[in-house]
């Protein structure tokens, strides 16, 4: 019987912060990832997945970080026991690593084509100019178009698909034996998602190497990995095949992660055709000039980020508004609530917004609130969470007292699931998911008629998500809310929405009731983001067609 030795094997591995008083972030970790395989490793924020993959290669403090305990087994060496120079062999030419965010990956003061270069030169001594006839022909494996003029491109002028690819060129060009993506897709619009993730397994075929895949998004792994580790609190928990664990979980964590995914959470919306609209825009138009060029050559260009476009809200209802990035979702909202100038008719609770003016706008703004996507960059760091969510009753019911302004916190704060005693704390002593409470708070103690949900759970885990997603359809029951519910996540937008917009280039390509819309796509654009998105549904009937 044939015997495979693992191409990497982490056994017993602990790894702690700090030095004065050490945190255990990995607990005695032990697994294997054999020669060609795609793993991976699954747990929400803080699990130590992240932490687990850069004590791999050692990329922490090593002033901070200490390993009480394991090993990590690559060729027959303990990658914790090699010197740095021995370990930079390693780095970047047997064992690469992507990361989240390509834009913070990149050195922004370089081109591309020098950070793509230095690999191969450092770890195969190859000439600059044959790296770079290498490296240009490695850009266009991976799609990127005129890769020559490309070369030279600086990491701002590109989107984040392209500097996702130009980060997976720099990892594959000395043909690694394993590749660790750190959540590599998590920032990119659904469409580009996909074709990264072909795009790995395309490349991962061609060259034999392993995958260690982190992420916490279960989707992606059903469509990618072969094997599955679950990770909790710096714990293995786990281990199977992924058939095996999606269709017989064993560890309890595992049927949490499972069970968080979004599920159907609207009742069906009554319509009724002679109710009027809450909130209706008629040939809405916000165009932005920007200007192109250099100089003398410098020529005016006209973004169209919302284009004549019309839709009605009614009162009580989850209004979805679906698209990529750049497809004018957020302009849209923001002008919505006269946020951001447009052309157009504005109409709320059967009131013209164009014709008023700063003040008597800003005393029906407590009638319509934001939820931005950020809570941690929309909450200000100096004040205690006592004093944002009360913020709004000083501005707008100024004759309340001390007394019934703190009561109405109180109300308010228990509704969406705090304790009085985090009324004196500030947003960095919170978790993503409570401070994501506090910014539902201090939209909802005015009392609105509309809240606006800019990419509200996109930040957070998805047992957080999940919870934050109940607790805006119970908010939305208890005070008959409507809600403008922007995301590119169609799993949530499905679950929260009664009606459904989806958003291309400032257009509107295609509308209608949540159900009949997934299950009957019309528009191509739209079928795209549904097979994008939702990997092998059988209820979708999407046309082979599509791609």
């Amino acid at each position: 019987m044939m015997t495979y030795s693992p191409l990497l094997k982490i056994d017993n591995l602990s790894v702690t912060f700090g030095q004065h008083q050490p945190k255990k972030v990995v607990d005695h970790l032990s697994l294997e990832i054999q020669p060609g395989e795609k793993l991976a490793l699954v747990g929400e924020s803080g699990s130590g997945k992240s932490v687990t993959a850069l004590s791999i290669l050692r990329l922490h403090d090593p002033q901070q970080v200490k390993f009480p305990t394991g090993r990590i087994i690559y060729q027959g060496q303990d990658l914790l026991q090699l010197t740095e120079p021995q370990l930079r062999k390693i780095r970047g030419r047997d064992i690469t690593l992507i990361f989240q965010e390509p834009m913070t990956s990149l050195n922004p003061v370089y081109p591309i084509g020098k950070q793509l270069i230095e690999p191969l030169v450092l770890h195969e001594g190859l000439s600059s100019a044959a790296a770079k006839k290498r490296m240009i022909a490695l850009l266009e494996r991976t799609g990127i178009s005129e890769a020559e003029r490309r070369f030279d491109s600086y990491p701002h002028t590109l989107s984040g698909g392209q500097r996702q690819r130009v980060m997976i060129a720099m990892a594959l060009a000395c043909r690694p034996k394993l590749l660790i993506a750190d959540e590599p897709t998590t920032a990119l619009d659904v469409t580009v998602q996909l074709q990264i993730l072909e795009l790995l397994e395309e490349m991962q075929h061609e060259f034999g190497m392993a995958i260690l895949l982190i992420t916490h998004d279960l989707n992606l792994v059903k469509r990618f990995a072969q094997r599955i580790c679950v990770m909790q609190a710096g714990q293995l928990v786990e281990e199977a095949p992924v058939a095996q664990v999606f269709t017989h979980p064993q560890h309890p964590y595992t049927q949490h992660l499972l069970n968080s995914q979004p599920s159907q959470l609207q009742s069906p919306y009554n319509y009724n055709q002679l109710q009027p609209p809450l909130l209706e825009g008629k040939q809405l138009q916000c165009h932005f000039t920007t200007h192109q060029g250099f100089l003398w050559n410098r020529r005016p260009h006209v973004l169209k980020a919302v284009d004549n476009v019309n839709l009605h809200l009614y009162p009580g209802e989850t209004l979805g508004i679906v698209g990529e990035s750049g497809s004018g979702k957020t302009t849209l909202g923001l002008c919505l609530l006269r946020l951001q100038e447009c052309q157009g008719e504005l109409i709320f609770d059967q009131q013209s917004l164009n014709a008023l003016k700063s003040k008597p706008l800003r005393q029906l703004r407590r009638h319509f609130q934001v939820v931005f996507q950020d809570p941690y960059s929309s909450l200000s760091p100096r004040m205690t969470t006592e004093h944002i969510i009360g913020e709004g009753l000083q501005i707008h019911y100024p004759k309340l007292t001390r007394q019934q302004r703190r009561e109405r916190i109180l109300k308010v704060l228990s509704e969406v699931g705090l304790e009085e005693s985090m009324l004196s704390r500030y947003p960095h002593e919170f978790s993503g998911g409570q401070r994501q409470r506090i910014a539902i708070a201090r939209a909802i103690i005015l009392e609105p008629k509309l809240v606006l949900l800019d990419e509200p759970t996109s930040a957070l885990d998805v047992s957080v998500q999940k919870q934050i997603l109940e607790l805006l359809r119970d908010l939305q029951k208890s005070h008959h809310i409507s809600y403008l519910f922007i995301s590119h996540d169609l799993k949530v937008i499905r679950a929260m929405s009664h009606r459904i917009i989806v958003m291309r280039h400032g257009q509107f390509v295609e509308q209608g009731e949540t159900e009949p819309l997934f299950k009957q796509p019309q528009h191509p654009y739209t079928q795209t983001l549904l097979q994008a998105s939702l990997f092998n549904l059988p209820e979708l009937s999407i046309p082979s067609h599509v791609s």
